[in-house]
């Protein structure tokens, strides 16, 4: 079980990654299954306080991403997917996840910006051109970016994925992965 849990957990994060980027969205048949393993595998390898180990860890890690659903800046299958990686590493180990997670979201957005290098700059010109205008006016109006598309949509869901498995690393939830693997050869 020890070494199951880190490959299914891994698994199911590379599987949200794919379809994140082709559907921009994280499906309920992908998270929904990931909560009930990550608690069915805690509950049966440590009965009841696996059980809560792991609901803890769901509920913290749905906690932690529902503020930023609420403003909109999340989707709600961004929040499920850390409530599932939350069912397999319990409480401390999700809020671990969740600020690797929040590092690499970072990275992730600034590397999209710097792609999009010509919408970024449209975007400051606009904004420049809106508070030059209240400086002048006194009014507060917006001047929407023109010529040229809109920013990307982040699929936050790479970020998840790359925050949870660098966090896992670090913890050391991986080295039976690798030795498991080590024992196959």
């Amino acid at each position: 079980m020890q070494t199951v849990m880190p490959i299914l957990l891994v698994s199911i994060l590379m599987t949200d990654v794919v379809t994140d980027i082709r559907a921009m969205r994280i499906p309920n048949w992908l998270t929904f299954p990931a909560m009930i393993a990550g608690l069915a595998g805690h509950g049966a390898a440590g009965g009841a306080d696996g059980l809560l180990f792991s609901l803890a860890g769901l509920g913290l890690g749905a906690a932690l991403m529902l503020l930023p659903f609420l403003a909109g800046v999340m989707g709600a299958g961004d929040v499920k997917l850390m409530g599932a990686a939350g069912a397999f590493l319990g409480a401390q180990g999700v809020f671990g996840a969740f600020i690797w997670t929040s590092f690499a979201g970072g990275a992730y957005a600034l590397g999209v910006l710097l792609f999009h290098l010509p919408q970024l700059r449209a975007v400051g010109r606009a904004l420049h051109t809106s508070f030059t205008t209240m400086l002048v006016t006194g009014e507060m109006t917006y001047t929407p970016a023109t010529g040229g598309k809109a920013l990307p949509r982040l699929c936050y869901g790479v970020a998840i994925a790359a925050g949870t498995v660098t966090s896992m690393y670090f913890s050391g939830a991986l080295d039976a992965v690798f030795s498991g693997i080590m024992a196959i050869r």
